[in-house]
């Protein structure tokens, strides 16, 4: 009798116990459930939305268009298949990278400098804002012939213009973000003693870090963008001397596959200054969550 009583009661006092069943823990939440789903919806609209395009490029070609002027997708993997074994694609792809990197972090760091020195000092502001706004005005592609005159062809003339390109969406992220703090968390740190430096490196930077990552998912491109460029003017190696290369050849199936590896390297870059970004701002709530 006992037995069927501890059996009977048993369920009751589980439920009232206030611990989940097997099941439960595991039920996932349903709005992590409509996240992961639209993102299977996403990457799958992606996918066939760029199988689409391929599609239509290919039959187009030679039909609507001539391949001289678009190529075609499978003349373009043919045509990179043989740069990758040549192994002159991997060498120039290698110079690109390192050309953008070195530039990148120049940047990035001069941008931050002085986007946190013109924030917290009005008159460092004041001083330096009409050079930065006409330097800014200045196209930064006029620049390149001087720079060759300055510098010559060499690996830090395309590093100087690379980090020139990276600055500016860098400084003014930076100095955004700085102006945008609040002020009652300054206010707060201060009346507990904390110095200038310290309400610089624990309020302001950290602050300011979703308005650099919005700077730096910008300039990436910029570096990259300006690597090929200055490549193509004052270099003999790298994916933008490359892209001169192949359209003073006139061979356009080589041309495009040069554009197509300079476009997924540009979408690398990307999704690893993301990756960074969600990693160092985790704090930050969940879009649509």
């Amino acid at each position: 009798m006992s037995n069927f009583k501890s059996k009977a009661v048993a369920p009751s006092l589980a439920g009232l116990s206030g611990t989940p069943d097997a099941d439960e823990v595991f039920v996932v939440d349903p709005s992590i459930r409509a996240r992961r789903r639209e993102t299977r919806i996403v990457v799958l609209s992606r996918l066939i939305l760029a199988a689409v395009a391929l599609l239509v490029w290919e039959w187009a070609c030679g039909r609507w268009i001539s391949a001289f002027w678009i190529s075609s997708p499978s003349r373009i993997a043919i045509a990179a298949l043989n740069m990758w074994n040549s192994g002159g694609l991997l060498r120039n792809l290698y110079a690109t990278i390192a050309e953008a990197l070195v530039g990148f972090a120049f940047g990035v760091a001069g941008g931050m400098v002085m986007g946190v020195a013109c924030g917290t000092s009005r008159v460092i502001s004041k001083v330096l804002n009409p050079f930065l706004v006409g330097f800014y005005s200045i196209p930064r592609i006029a620049l390149i012939p001087l720079f060759i005159l300055y510098f010559g062809i060499g690996f830090q003339t395309k590093v100087i213009y690379i980090a020139l390109l990276v600055f500016f969406p860098v400084f003014m992220n930076t100095l955004s973000g700085v102006r945008d703090v609040n002020q009652d968390l300054i206010d707060v740190i201060r009346v507990m003693g904390a110095t200038r430096s310290d309400t610089v490196r624990k309020i302001l930077i950290p602050s300011a870090l979703a308005w650099l990552f919005a700077g730096l998912r910008i300039s990436v491109t910029y570096a990259l963008t300006g690597a090929i460029v200055a490549e193509m003017f004052t270099s003999n190696v790298g994916l933008g001397y490359l892209v001169s290369y192949y359209a003073n050849q006139f061979d356009t199936s080589s041309l495009f596959a040069t554009l197509a590896v300079t476009t997924a390297l540009g979408l690398l870059l990307n999704a690893f200054v993301v990756l960074i970004e969600k990693r160092l701002l985790r704090w930050r709530p969940v879009e649509g969550a």
